[in-house]
């Protein structure tokens, strides 16, 4: 009997170090916007073999370098601050859709809304000074972060048309049809997902036009108009490119 006692004893302890930490030391860090040891903490459980798969840490990791990006860093590790976010956040959605059926993504809906859009502006602000190879950069990094993909696999498209890449603006195209004829609602995407599609499909369509597919250009755009009726940017951009 004291055998048996032993036994489930360790086997209680051991379930217990095999839980998962909670992770308060990250909670606090971030509290206390010490982000940049906020960061170096996510990466060692990131970079221990016990944790490497835990969610949370890429997520912190990320939420702590977007900080640190906004406010800058003289710390030479951290020069990429931006960039790296998008890597840590991505895996991290990664691993929470895998394992976690996207659980923590939702307890975290309000930062990965927020970096979507501040990525989906990234590529805004290229775009208006017609920056397409650091356009089509910067959208390769939000597929690592997107919802959906069909507004980025449009954007990209668009962007290798401008850029002078007319076989690979096809193929980015190609793809997007794909997604986009999967789509019925497009009611729970984030703003973000959202407003790239808006964009994607309309350098799409404005590219088709460029080269004379006037009426390739208008079919693309009556695709979508259902969900960008009551946008007036849509509205205006629309009417440039049916209309003049």
């Amino acid at each position: 009997m004291k055998t048996l006692f032993t036994i489930l004893a360790i086997v209680l302890t051991s379930n217990i170090w095999a839980q998962a930490p909670n992770f308060d030391d990250l909670k606090i860090l971030y509290a206390d916007a010490n982000y940049e040891k906020l960061v170096k903490e996510a990466d060692s459980y990131i970079n221990n073999d016990k944790t490497s798969k835990e969610i949370p840490p890429y997520f912190y990791a990320a939420k702590g370098l977007y900080k640190i990006s906004l406010s800058g860093t003289d710390d030479e590790r951290f020069k990429n601050a931006y960039k790296d976010a998008v890597g840590f956040l991505g895996k991290g959605l990664s691993y929470d859709k895998k394992y976690n059926d996207g659980a923590y993504a939702q307890e975290e809906q309000e930062f990965v809304a927020l970096f979507q859009m501040s990525l989906v502006e990234m590529i805004e602000n290229e775009v208006s000074i017609n920056s397409w190879k650091k356009a089509y950069s910067w959208g390769i990094k939000y597929q690592k972060i997107a919802g959906d993909l069909t507004g980025v696999y449009f954007m990209e498209g668009a962007s290798k048309f401008f850029d002078a890449d007319k076989t690979s603006a096809r193929d980015f195209w190609k793809k997007a049809e794909v997604e986009l004829a999967k789509i019925e609602s497009i009611d729970s995407w984030s703003e973000a997902d959202k407003k790239m599609l808006k964009m994607g499909v309309l350098y799409s369509a404005k590219a088709l036009k460029d080269s004379r597919q006037v009426d390739k250009a208008k079919e693309l755009l009556g695709k979508v108009s259902q969900w960008f009726e009551d946008d007036d940017y849509w509205k205006e951009k629309y009417d440039e490119i049916v209309n003049s």
